[in-house]
C-alpha cells in the first residue's frame, strides 16, 4: 500500500494555517489523495504523549471486496509539530474504500505519519475485528519509546468472541 500523497517534498507546517479547519471538507477518495495537515507543537521541548483513538475505522478486504473493521490506536511523542486532528480523521476516512490487508494499512497509516509528521516516537495499534474466524491485531512502531515517557496501555481488551 502507497500511503504517501504525490507531492511530499517538506511537509513543514503551513503558514497560512490548517487546510481543513472551520471548512466543509469532503472525504478523499483514497489514502493516497488525503493530505495530512501538521502545524506547530505548542509545547515544542516538552516530552509528552498525544493519543487519537479510531474505534469504528474500516477498509476493504484486497480479495473479497468485504468491508474490515478495526479499533486503531495511534500514540505519538510530538517534536516540532503536531498533527491537524481533522486531517487526520479525513486521512483515516479515505481507507473505507482503499483495498488493503490488515497488516499494510495498520504500518502503512504509522509509517506515514512518522515519515512526515517527525515525531520524537510513534506507534500504532491496529486491533482488526474477525472476518473468517479469526481476529488480526497488528502492531507497529518507530523505535523504542524515549525513556522518560508516560506510556500508558493502548486499553483495547483482546478479543474474546461471546466469552
Amino acid at each position: 500500500m502507497e500511503t504517501t500523497p504525490k507531492n511530499t517534498a517538506d511537509r513543514a507546517p503551513k503558514s497560512g494555517g490548517p487546510a481543513f479547519l472551520g471548512k466543509d471538507t469532503p472525504l478523499p477518495a483514497s489514502p493516497e489523495e488525503a493530505v495530512l495537515d501538521y502545524v506547530p507543537n505548542p509545547r515544542s521541548g516538552s516530552l509528552y504523549l498525544v493519543r487519537f483513538a479510531a474505534p469504528e475505522f474500516t477498509s476493504l478486504c484486497p480479495v473479497t471486496d468485504q468491508p474490515d473493521f478495526a479499533h486503531l490506536v495511534i500514540d505519538y511523542a510530538p517534536d516540532e509539530t503536531i498533527v491537524e486532528s481533522k486531517s487526520l480523521k479525513l486521512f483515516l476516512g479515505s481507507f473505507r474504500n482503499h483495498n488493503g490487508f490488515h497488516e499494510d494499512v495498520t504500518v502503512g497509516i504509522g509509517q506515514r505519519l512518522f515519515d512526515e509528521m517527525r515525531p520524537k516516537w510513534l506507534r500504532i495499534g491496529g486491533y482488526w475485528y474477525p472476518r473468517g474466524g479469526i481476529p488480526i491485531d497488528v502492531f507497529w512502531q518507530s523505535a523504542a519509546p524515549p525513556a522518560d515517557l508516560w506510556l500508558p496501555d493502548q486499553g483495547v481488551a483482546p478479543y474474546r468472541g461471546r466469552g
